[in-house]
């Protein structure tokens, strides 16, 4: 059985997911009406040109051929009348579909908008362990190529399948009225047509899923290589990573081919028998004309000829625009099914009803025989001796402005404890709780914004230095701004710049360095949360040593006063903190000041002295 996260969606029609599409088209009704009322007098006039061509024919090219005996004069100023009216009809029907191209047009630039921002504020309420599950370049589809499928379907779909309907129901009327044996004639083509659509539907479905699920997984290998080029160039893996890419996008390149094979069938039928239909009409209209096999010489006239010709042409083009619109279907179909499956997700973060703000904040964090893993499919029943869990029966209890530091190996689970303080994960056991409220029964936003985290792989965005310092945020003071650089030491660099505060940032901050994005991060959360519970994660892992001091000195500044939970392999940073909580494989093992713990001669002496005859094999 095929899995969700392959976007290979085994579903054709589907009457429910139409009806969530049209949703989207609801708050649009007056340009509904108005592209279908074009679209319906569009297909009132499409038939005419032929009727007038007709009537041209039959009244004043025959008696002209024929020589009979009407004026040259009244044959030509006839003529000239029926151009004009021809003209004046095209004249009419070049604004009809004016309109109509520019209202539906309007329509599904509106739709596709409302969707990709329902998308793009789902993704942003969405858990952080949706991302570890789904590839960026996945979900870049879903906001871009899935959406744009949906459009079209809108534009070049759903309207036009009103139209052709229109189109072939007028058609067919007209045409039995102008004579109804051919019309017959025309018509028996048309169980074939079904049957040849009905064939390559199925053909069509899958050709656009699999082309759905490979362009996917390229656009992730694009993401992947694009922001890892770094380790590409540094290892020399710039022919591996090619030729992987490669072979994606051969598979693309396949399933392309193959939607390509059967489309190109598919339409050639269609004209084909368009034209099989054309020929039924001349050969029995022929005999009519003729009077062969005791039919009545002229029981159709040569005007007529030329009319039903021409109707039973037009009349095949919107069945093979209605082909275009099932091709459209199914790809919004597939696109469609991967869109809501990103907006039904659930949330499993989410605040629960009358949800509870901090108003006196005072920055008391306690861990109440916490359990966590990541794995989604760990629940609060699964043993104990289960190697997924994280935590182990974590119990902590950080008093209000108490400084306090995790260490321990790689995979302890401290940055898992800072994770779980600004809730975005919640845990399968036990409580984590600020100022004695559990975080699941308070406002996430509310808790968030007391806390200020900086993280060791610091995330720049594309703009200015002072808009990532503001994070576009109209309300924060430029005094503010400098006054947490001049904290961090930051302030005098920034300066340096050409354009000071102004200075451009490349995306992801490529053009600073480690230790500068850094320090940026840090005066960021001092900037953000001037009330913070502060959560340091490896702040000071990628400075040099000038720049630490640096950031030490401003730490002892910033933390007076204020919780603070630092992560730090570098245990000469966090000497100072008031108490240091030692873990190792997901449960603390020690705990107390940095004396006390190197007196007890415990894992975390072994640690101490480790490090420092590291240090000192390295100098």
């Amino acid at each position: 059985m095929t899995r969700p996260d392959t976007d290979a969606y085994q579903k054709g029609f589907d009457a429910h997911l139409v009806r969530r599409i049209l949703h989207y088209v609801r708050p649009y009704l007056p340009l509904v009406i108005g592209g279908v009322l074009l679209a319906l007098l569009i297909s009132l006039a499409s038939p005419l040109f032929a009727l007038i061509q007709r009537h041209a024919i039959d009244a004043y090219l025959s008696p002209l051929a024929q020589r009979q005996a009407v004026s040259r004069d009244a044959l030509l100023s006839g003529l000239t009348t029926t151009a004009l009216a021809y003209m004046g009809l095209k004249v009419v029907e070049f604004a009809l579909q004016y309109g109509f191209t520019l209202t539906i047009g309007y329509l599904g630039q509106n739709v596709l908008r409302d969707i990709r921002a329902d998308v793009f504020s789902k993704l942003q309420r969405l858990h952080l362990a949706y991302f570890d599950q789904n590839p960026v370049g996945r979900l870049i589809t879903r906001v871009t190529s899935d959406v744009d499928a949906i459009n079209q379907f809108i534009t070049g779909g759903l309207v036009s399948l009103i139209q052709s309907t229109f189109i072939i129901v007028v058609y067919v009327v007209i045409m039995l009225s102008v004579n109804w044996r051919l019309a017959l004639i025309s018509f028996t083509v048309l169980p074939i047509l079904f049957a040849a659509t009905r064939f390559f539907q199925t053909r069509l479905r899958d050709a656009f899923r699999v082309t759905r699920t490979q362009q996917a997984i390229v656009n992730s290998k694009l993401n992947e290589n694009i922001t890892g080029m770094l380790t590409v160039q540094l290892f020399g893996r710039q022919k591996r990573s090619a030729l992987d890419f490669n072979l994606s996008n051969r598979a693309l390149l396949s399933a392309n081919e193959n939607s390509v094979k059967w489309f190109s069938l598919f339409m050639p039928v269609v004209a084909v028998l368009g034209q099989v239909a054309v020929a039924l009409i001349l050969y029995f209209a022929a005999r009519q004309i003729l009077g062969v096999d005791g039919v009545v010489a002229g029981a159709i006239t040569v005007g007529t000829l030329f009319a039903f010709v021409q109707l039973s042409q037009q009349l095949f083009q919107p069945i093979q625009d209605l082909a275009d619109v099932f091709n459209n279907l199914q790809a919004a179909m597939a696109s469609s099914e991967r869109i809501f499956g990103v907006l039904d997700t659930e949330e499993a973060i989410q605040d629960k009803v009358g949800a509870q703000t901090l108003p006196d904040f005072q920055g008391r964090v306690t861990f109440d025989q916490v359990w966590f893993a990541y794995d989604q499919d760990v629940t609060g029943t699964t043993p104990d001796t289960d190697d997924r869990w994280i935590l182990r029966g974590i119990d902590l209890d950080i008093q209000p402005g108490e400084s306090v530091a995790l260490v321990g190996a790689t995979g302890a689970g401290k940055t898992s404890v800072t994770a779980l303080v600004s809730r975005f994960y919640d845990v399968q056991r036990g409580a984590v709780k600020v100022d004695g409220v559990n975080v699941r029964d308070l406002q996430q936003h509310d808790l968030r914004k007391h806390v200020g985290v900086v993280l060791q792989d610091v995330f720049l965005f594309a703009g200015t230095i002072e808009s990532n310092l503001t994070l576009n945020n109209p309300d924060i003071p430029h005094e503010r701004v400098v006054e947490a650089c001049r904290y961090v030491g930051v302030h005098d660099y920034i300066l340096s710049l050409e354009h000071g505060y102004q200075t451009e940032v490349r995306e992801r901050g490529a053009t600073l360095s480690t230790g500068q994005k850094q320090l940026l991060a840090f005066a960021r959360a001092l900037i953000q949360n001037p009330d913070i519970l502060l959560v340091l994660d490896e702040a000071t892992a990628n400075v040099d040593t000038e720049t630490e001091l640096r950031i030490q000195a401003a730490l002892e500044r910033v933390m007076r006063g204020r919780t603070s939970i630092i992560i730090a392999h570098r245990l000469s940073t966090i000497e100072h903190c008031d108490r240091i909580v030692v873990m190792r494989k997901g449960r603390i093992v020690e705990q107390g000041s940095h004396r006390q713990l190197l007196d007890r001669g415990g894992y975390y002496a072994k640690l101490h002295r480790l490090q420092y005859a590291q240090g000192d094999a390295a100098d």
